[in-house]
């Protein structure tokens, strides 16, 4: 008699010790049969790298509490299935929301949490094999009716990496967006920091090609190639996120920088654009088009020399300074008599004057980035939130007023 051959294995779980998911040995041997193995994390990373992996369907990356802090190796786990074209099931128990979602993003196709529900295992399997059905390419929403009178252009500007300014750029492009319930303002946020731009991971949004496509040839920019560019935030904010790859800021020149600029003002009441720290070229362009330059500090020594340093440089080439408005960051509680006196001496010493003083708004404020959603989402009563949104209606009604008077 011929003897017969074992099983390919079809699956792998991928565990610290899969002894601690016995519900999912079982779940496996009912689904596969003997037509799957099990690894360890450092392990799985080998065995995906090799030929004998491209017989796998799924892996089924099991965690819990314990293993959070080897997230990056699960994340390189998932990477390279998705790269070999394995899809992965996520099983976590007791796992934090953050890693979750970190997880997912990265690539994770399914979740289940264990102890695994009766037959959802099975489940997730079947649903990894569906074919998805050929879903027409989403038709980018249309722009905003053009105004002939244009909107308003806000940048901002950190003095200092740290210092708040994406944090203020995005939850203030949010806050304006909702500013007013009858009649919403139409807003674009637009991420000038082509290197190191964060909108897209505050708001949790793809990176896309057609940005950097936009950007290599504004010579062409109309309507409909801007409008392919944007992404939309719970259809109440457009974005323009920076581009997937790091690129130069020289790549591009004032000349761009106007077209863009001018053309979302014709669209939007509000342009807010989140500058990179470093000076460039286009940086005048920027400022000789904006109404308002928002630019953050915070009450330490390196915040006061780049101050200075700006200040100096905007002089030397007569551009209008007056546009400056200085927004302290992590500023002293109204209790803190010693704090505020440090602030006015900085005013003072520095020649400028704070006009916006952001509270810290604490852990709160990372975790809303972490999450990809704006503060009034995840922390409406937080103090940071109150003045950014305090900001924001105030932006609006001298806006309002001075169209008003027009």
């Amino acid at each position: 008699m011929t003897q017969s051959e074992t099983p390919p294995i079809r699956a792998c779980t991928i565990s610290r010790d899969v002894q601690n998911f016995d519900l999912l040995i079982e779940d496996m041997e009912a689904a596969l049969g003997e037509a799957w193995g099990d690894l360890g994390f450092s392990e799985a990373l080998a065995f995906l790298s090799q030929d004998e992996a491209e017989s796998l369907d799924f892996i089924a990356l099991a965690m819990d509490e314990h293993d959070e802090d080897d997230l990056p190796l699960m994340n390189e786990i998932i990477r390279i299935a998705a790269a070999r074209g394995i899809k992965s099931i996520l099983i976590a128990e007791d796992v934090s929301p953050a890693a979750l979602h970190q997880l997912l993003r990265t690539g994770a196709d399914e979740f289940v949490p264990y102890p695994l529900p009766e037959g959802e295992l099975q489940a997730a399997i079947e649903r990894l094999h569906e074919a998805p059905a050929p879903a027409a390419a989403p038709e980018a929403q249309r722009l905003p009716e053009a105004n002939s009178d244009g909107g308003v252009i806000l940048a901002v500007q950190g003095l200092a990496g740290g210092t708040g300014a994406t944090t203020l750029a995005v939850n203030l492009a949010w806050e304006l967006a909702n500013v007013d319930k009858a009649r919403p303002p139409q807003v674009c946020l637009i991420d000038l920091s082509l290197q190191f731009g964060s909108t897209a991971t505050f708001l949790d949004l793809p990176r896309r090609d057609v940005v950097f496509e936009m950007w290599s040839d504004t010579e062409r920019l109309d309507e409909d190639v801007f409008r392919q560019a944007l992404m939309s935030f719970e259809d109440k904010l457009r974005v323009l996120t920076a581009p997937t790859d790091i690129l130069p800021l020289d790549m591009i020149g004032p000349e761009d920088v106007s077209r863009v600029l001018e053309l979302a003002r014709r669209h939007f009441d509000y342009v807010i654009v989140d500058m990179p720290t470093t000076l460039v070229q286009w940086t005048e362009t920027v400022l000789n088009l904006c109404q308002i330059y928002f630019a953050t500090l915070e009450l330490d020594m390196r915040s006061a020399q780049n101050c200075l340093r700006i200040k100096r440089a905007l002089q030397a080439e007569d551009l209008p300074l007056e546009k400056l408005r200085y927004c302290l960051n992590r500023a002293p509680k109204f209790t803190d008599i010693g704090g505020r006196s440090r602030v006015k001496r900085l005013a003072d010493s520095l020649e400028i004057g704070i006009e916006l003083q952001l509270p810290d708004g604490g852990r709160a404020v990372s975790q809303s980035a972490d999450h990809g959603l704006p503060l009034a989402s995840t922390a409406a009563k937080n103090p940071l939130r109150r003045e950014i949104a305090k900001l924001a209606r105030s932006l609006h009604d001298l806006s309002r007023d001075e169209a008003e008077a027009a």
